[in-house]
C-alpha cells in the first residue's frame, strides 16, 4: 500500500526464487519466470484487501481493509476454498481497537504478530502479538527490544518465520512532514522469550537494503527465499512499487541480488507465500481500490 502519514503509520507488502553457490561460498544468481497473475476473491467480503498473509498450511488468509485515516483499519480473517476463492469469517476478535491494526503474519504455532499504532506517542513500540485461535486473539503483548527508541522512527511490515525464532522488519523514519526518508529491514532473533536484533543484519540483508525505500518482508518456510516490496526514488503520487525476490542457499548467508518480479506489474505490494512456497499472494491497485492477485512460479 502506499506510505501514508507518518501518524497512522503505514503498513505494506512475496515469493520465492533459487540461487546457488560455487565452491568459494559465492551466491550465483538465478532466473525466476512466474506465470499469469490470477483475480482472487474473498466470497462474502465487498471492501478493500491489504496486507495478505497466508497461514504456513494454506488454510488461512489473513489481511487487513484499507490503510487510510478516513477508515478503521482492523485485521481480518478467510478460509481456503482453492488457491484463488477463499470464504471471509469476519474481523479478528479480540484485537480491533479505533485506531490501526494491520500486517497479520503467523507462525506455525499460531502466534500472530501485527503492527499497532495506538500508543506509539506513548511508547515507541508499534509491534504486537497474541495468540490465534479460531479467529480471535488471546494474550496480546507488545513485541519488545525493536524499537529504536528515537521518536520518528518506527518499525512496520513485521514478518515471522515459520519456527517462530526469526522476525524481518522494517525500521522506518519519517520527516515532520509525515513522510518517509528511509526504509529498510531488520533481523530479530528469538533469545529465550524475548527477541533481540541481530547483529549480523547488515550482512545478511547488504544486498536488500538500498538508499531506496524497502518493506514487506515475506519470508519462505525454510528462510532462503525473500520478497519484498521496493519504491524507488522519492515519494510521489506518481511512484511505482514493484515486488522483488532475493535467494541464499543457507540461513546463515546473506540473500543475492534481488530480481524484479517482472510478470507482476502496476502498484503492487505486500507478498506472502502459498503453502508450498510455490506461489505468491500480493494486493494491487486497481482503480483506486486494492485487491488480491495470486501467482505461481514455472517449472
Amino acid at each position: 500500500m502506499k506510505f501514508q502519514s507518518f501518524y497512522v503509520l503505514i503498513i505494506i507488502l512475496f515469493l520465492a526464487a533459487c540461487s546457488s553457490s560455487d565452491e568459494e561460498g559465492e551466491v550465483l544468481e538465478t532466473s525466476i519466470e512466474f506465470g499469469t497473475p490470477q483475480r482472487v476473491s474473498v466470497q462474502g467480503y465487498d471492501d478493500q484487501i491489504m496486507e495478505p498473509f497466508l497461514s504456513r498450511d494454506g488454510s488461512i488468509l489473513f489481511f487487513n481493509n484499507l490503510n487510510n485515516p478516513s477508515v478503521d483499519t482492523n485485521l481480518h480473517w478467510s478460509t481456503r476454498i482453492n488457491n484463488t476463492l477463499f470464504e471471509y469469517q469476519g474481523e479478528l476478535q479480540g484485537v480491533a481497537t479505533e485506531s490501526l491494526e494491520g500486517v497479520p503474519t503467523m507462525d506455525q504455532n499460531n502466534n500472530l504478530y501485527y503492527v499497532y499504532t495506538g500508543d506509539y506517542f506513548q511508547t515507541l513500540q508499534s509491534i504486537y502479538m497474541g495468540t490465534y485461535d479460531a479467529g480471535g486473539l488471546t494474550n496480546i503483548s507488545v513485541v519488545e527490544n525493536l524499537s529504536l527508541n528515537q521518536p520518528g522512527w518506527l518499525n512496520f511490515d513485521v514478518e515471522v518465520s515459520n519456527d517462530g525464532q526469526t522476525l524481518y522488519f522494517v525500521d522506518g523514519l519519517y520527516d515532520e512532514n509525515g513522510g518517509p526518508r528511509e526504509a529498510n529491514f531488520s533481523i530479530a532473533r528469538k533469545n529465550g522469550t524475548e527477541f533481540q536484533r541481530d547483529p549480523n543484519s547488515a550482512t545478511l540483508l547488504a544486498n536488500i537494503n538500498t538508499d531506496n525505500l524497502e518493506y514487506a518482508a515475506a519470508i519462505s518456510k525454510n528462510e532462503l527465499e525473500l520478497c519484498f516490496t521496493r519504491i524507488i526514488g522519492d515519494i510521489s503520487p506518481d511512484s511505482e512499487a514493484k515486488i522483488y525476490i532475493a535467494t541464499r542457499t543457507s540461513s546463515d548467508l546473506p540473500f543475492s541480488e534481488p530480481q524484479l518480479i517482472s510478470e507482476i506489474t502496476g502498484f503492487v505490494e505486500g507478498p506472502t507465500f502459498s503453502a508450498d512456497d510455490n506461489g505468491l499472494y500480493y494486493h494491487k491497485k486497481e482503480n483506486e481500490d486494492f485487491v488480491l492477485y495470486y501467482i505461481e512460479k514455472q517449472p
